[in-house]
């Protein structure tokens, strides 16, 4: 036999966690890190993967190995401008040390540049694995109209919506009129791409309406305004590539107006239910909708699918999918994966299994 095969058989598998990110939701991001850094620390995993984290700060930038750690440890965004010393320019300037010794990269980038298909993309040219859905996948699944489209096409139901470009600003009243005719109030303004309720405003009259539709722009070039619905919020994890899994159905239950990023994010305002306390056919069917949801944008690897359930009728409707979801002790995600019956070391370990 060949030994040095075998040796090579028995090497753990150097795992790169790379994090941060020129993004909104970089805060987030680092939290998210943590959560995975700790589920390869447990069980046999320590065993089975060497660890390796870079961080990219929020110019774009990557760091390595002394950065990644300390950024980890603080739980904080690095100020990496005295470290950058005389190279000022922004964006990926070139891989830190080891970067090119990772044999499977496990992306924890939550955002722009972090989950629509960009770093994707690099991982892709690169020829090297890693966890989570790939280039369309991401694209389709980060841009919300694109989403939409592909949701509408594949037949899926969804609450009634408009898409409005920033440049449609200039023409004030004739925008507002026509979103007032199409949605009425309540209705909720998102930027096409960002996660984690970032830029997101709900209205109730026109004033609002604008001051939202303003707040959006600032963010992104594409906006989308969706009618507010009396509904409850359910989330369903799915795991998989060729074959799909998906997790028990939970539900968001929240003290706020709305799950905005205070809520999803601080101790105590909101709490997961899980599971969702729904009639056995509902959840059976959230299910096999969160499936059809990464199906009809060509996700894989992992993603939640978050869902309306209309209670007086039981129609649940797709609201949204999020192909690289947060993994924070907060985050559904991998919290419905232990209810249902993967705990956080076995999860990561999955992942990294699909990935490769």
């Amino acid at each position: 036999m060949n030994t040095s095969a075998v040796k090579a058989s028995l090497e753990p598998i150097v795992v790169g966690l790379i994090f941060g990110g020129n993004s909104g939701e970089h805060a987030i991001s680092i939290r998210s890190a943590c959560t995975v850094k700790q589920g390869l620390s447990e069980g046999l995993n320590p065993a089975r993967y060497q660890l390796r984290c870079f961080y990219i700060d929020q110019q774009g930038r990557w760091w390595g190995e002394s950065v990644a750690k300390a950024v980890l440890e603080s739980k904080q965004p690095a100020d990496t401008t005295k470290l950058a010393g005389i190279n000022t320019r922004e964006g990926f300037q070139g891989f830190p040390e080891g970067a090119l010794e990772v044999d499977c990269w496990f992306p924890m980038l939550h955002g722009p540049n972090g989950e629509d298909g960009t770093i994707q993309g690099l991982f892709s040219l690169m020829q090297v694995p890693f966890v989570g859905s790939g280039v369309l996948g991401s694209a389709v699944g980060m841009d919300k109209l694109a989403m939409k489209a592909a949701f509408a096409a594949a037949g899926l139901p969804q609450g009634p919506y408009q898409a409005v470009a920033a440049a449609e600003l200039a023409q004030k009243e004739q925008l507002l009129s026509r979103l007032e005719q199409a949605l009425g109030y309540p209705c909720f303004i998102k930027p096409a791409n960002l996660g984690s309720s970032v830029g997101i405003s709900k209205a109730n009259n026109r004033e609002e309406l604008w001051a939202g539709l303003e707040l959006a722009a600032n963010y992104d070039q594409r906006i989308v305004v969706e009618q507010g619905l009396k509904v409850r919020e359910l989330e369903c994890a799915v795991l998989g590539r060729e074959q799909l899994q998906a997790s028990v159905v939970g539900e968001i239950c929240f003290d706020a107006d709305w799950y905005d990023y205070d809520t999803k994010y601080s101790e105590g305002h909101s709490q997961p239910i899980i599971p969702a306390q729904v009639p056995e056919q509902v959840a059976a069917q959230a299910q096999k909708l969160a499936i059809s949801a990464l199906q009809a944008v060509g996700a894989s690897g992992l993603s939640r699918v978050d869902l309306f359930y209309e209670e007086t009728t039981e129609r649940l409707l797709i609201n949204e999918i999020n192909t690289l979801p947060g993994f924070t002790h907060l985050s559904m995600y991998p919290m419905l994966w232990f209810a249902s019956g993967i705990p956080l070391p076995d999860l990561v370990h999955k992942l990294l299994e699909l990935a490769r």
